[in-house]
């Protein structure tokens, strides 16, 4: 089947004609606004003269051509974006940012709480000069409680959201998750709750409103079920390596050259798994007969298991086990990921010409719409590439433009 979003009736994404400007660094914000680019929008990235966001300096690793060099930690999170210098500390450069936001839709920040409001810049200022402005602001710990002040970071952040507590093997240390998920997360409501100010103020003739979301909220969230079993026993969940609390087998085991993940999620799959294994014995066995029989007996089902499983390289027992229907996969690391032909077919690798360092590898969007799809239009821009331009076109003249980068402005 051809889905109805894999062939666009058009090229335009359904966000074209909004204006986003994105005063924002290193990959909350950023991350938030790539996904308004994605989607059409026009997206003018505010950055610090000679400095700039601070990933640019995060290196390496690069993208490199043998002589230039780009942050590949920048690049990725920074597509589809305009890049402009305004100095902030310059009551110019602020009021340049106010030109800005008096004919844009949406206004993110992620400065530390209050440091817009000090610059003039904050959401009643800027709702003063433009009523419709949707004004988001990102932060550790949100605008009000008694963290509101402290900075944020993603490791403290999967660590006081009870995250880390619930990652990691049983009788190990506690883990990070691979990907810092507490930036990524926040910038994911973000987007949404844009997106759903945006609608508002096209349905409702509300204006535009503030939207304050918050690292620690947003992980928060994330727990998710395992939130509900706390509140639900009063006992928070610990950690369980790959296991899940409350669906056995679902795991990964050993294999005699690597691992398998095994989701037996229903009862059809566990007795699947049971013949594919040619340990039909299980089936009647009555430790084992439902799942919640198999979570008491947690241990002695994963320990045949292992024995069983335990017999095949990893690529024998995938087969074996997708034949039988049981849901099963190798562990990939990323280069195996995107190689992988569903991958492929859904072109989740995208590439985009950058003008100094040639082609540009990345993850592509994961939204596909059918009629205006998201996109890659624009490569991670140079630092200040689109000043001019931009300065242009709120109506700035070529002299004026030049005076404000000799007085170290722009």
């Amino acid at each position: 089947m051809v889905g109805e979003a894999r062939e666009p009736e058009n090229e335009t994404g359904p966000l074209e004609g909004v204006t986003v400007v994105d005063t924002s660094q290193v990959l909350v914000g950023p991350f938030c606004t790539m996904q308004l680019g994605d989607l059409g929008a026009d997206v003018i990235k505010i950055e610090r003269p000679s400095v700039g966001d601070q990933t640019r300096g995060w290196h390496p690793p690069t993208y490199n051509n043998g002589e230039e060099e780009l942050s590949a930690y920048y690049a990725s999170v920074n597509r589809n974006k305009r890049s402009i210098t305004l100095n902030l500390k310059d009551e110019r450069g602020r009021e340049l940012l106010r030109d800005l936001a008096s004919e844009a839709d949406v206004f993110v920040e992620n400065f530390r709480v209050g440091t817009t409001e000090q610059w003039g810049l904050g959401f009643k200022d800027l709702n003063e000069i433009n009523p419709d402005l949707v004004y988001c602001s990102l932060s550790g710990y949100g605008e009000w409680g008694p963290y509101a002040d402290r900075p944020a970071y993603d490791l403290i952040m999967q660590a006081e959201s009870g995250l880390m507590s619930i990652t990691g093997e049983a009788d190990g240390d506690p883990v990070r998750v691979g990907v810092a998920i507490a930036d990524i997360g926040a910038g994911m409501y973000a987007t949404q709750s844009i997106l759903a100010a945006l609608f508002r103020r096209e349905f409702a003739d509300i204006g535009g409103q503030k939207v304050d979301v918050s690292l620690f909220d947003g992980q928060l969230a994330w727990m998710s079920y395992m939130s509900s079993y706390y509140f639900s026993t009063g006992e928070p969940p610990r950690k369980m390596g790959s296991r899940h609390p409350t669906i056995v087998p679902y795991q990964a085991f050993d294999t005699k050259n690597g691992h398998v993940v095994i989701a037996a999620a229903s009862e059809k799959i566990w007795r699947n798994l049971c013949q594919a294994l040619e340990r039909p014995d299980l089936i009647d066995d009555d430790r084992f007969k439902c799942n919640a029989d198999r979570v008491e007996n947690r241990k002695r089902i994963e320990e045949i298991l292992g024995e069983e499983v335990g017999q095949y390289n990893t690529e024998q027992i995938v087969s074996i086990l997708e034949a039988a229907d049981v849901p099963a996969s190798p562990i990939f690391d990323i280069a195996e990921a995107f190689s992988h032909p569903q991958a492929k077919a859904r072109e989740m690798k995208a590439c985009v010409d950058h003008p100094r360092v040639g082609t540009l590898e990345m993850p592509a969007s994961p939204m596909h719409l059918s009629k205006s799809p998201t996109t890659v239009r624009q490569h991670p821009p140079d630092l200040g590439e689109h000043t001019e331009a931009i300065l242009s076109e709120l109506g700035y003249d070529k002299q004026t433009i030049e005076r404000l980068d000799d007085d170290n402005v722009i």
